[in-house]
């Protein structure tokens, strides 16, 4: 019987197939959660509507899934940097059992800032990330008294998709 489902949300000009949401995606499986990965690159490709693409086309995609999937169970949702974005913001919006955020944006440009459910949240984030502040994100994470872990490492945080993968599987076992 399965716990739940995640939904793992990929970066900015990344893909479903990427590094960290697939070792998230192992580890849910592993932990007894179904999980989706869904493709967001052909809204990053709109450029036309921003430079980060169609962000409120992203936010309603997973609106949309997320709501099909808590009509069925518990959901967790977890996103690498605009996935991370969206992930917290859509919680606001449709019940969850958790977040998990890696190198999440903590504002985006005109968009609401970042903000989350208050639910079991875990943020892994680089000391050297070059695009978003690990100050403003510990900032962030203490105000919703979220786990957090900084790691030495940059945005992409490839130096620690097992890491990631350690902490998103304690969120989950702790859920």
């Amino acid at each position: 019987m399965m716990r739940g489902h995640c939904i793992l949300s990929h970066g900015f000009e990344s893909g479903p197939d990427a590094t960290k949401v697939t070792a998230l995606a192992d580890v849910a499986e592993r932990l007894g959660w179904s999980h989706e990965r869904p493709d967001y690159t052909d809204l990053d490709a709109r450029r036309d509507v921003s430079s980060l693409g169609d962000v409120v086309a992203r936010l309603e995609r997973l609106r949309m899934l997320a709501q099909a999937a808590a009509s069925r169970g518990p959901v967790v949702l977890a996103g690498s940097s605009l996935g991370a974005y969206i992930a917290g913001r859509i919680s606001l919006e449709v019940p969850v059992r958790g977040l998990f955020l890696m190198a999440p944006p903590i504002s985006m440009g005109p968009l609401p800032m970042l903000d989350a459910a208050a639910v079991p949240i875990s943020v892994i984030h680089g000391w050297d990330d070059e695009l978003i502040s690990a100050q403003a994100v510990a900032d962030w994470a203490h105000a919703r008294r979220a786990r957090l872990l900084l790691v030495n490492d940059g945005h992409r945080l490839s130096d620690h998709v097992a890491a990631s993968a350690d902490a998103f599987g304690q969120l989950l076992a702790a859920l």
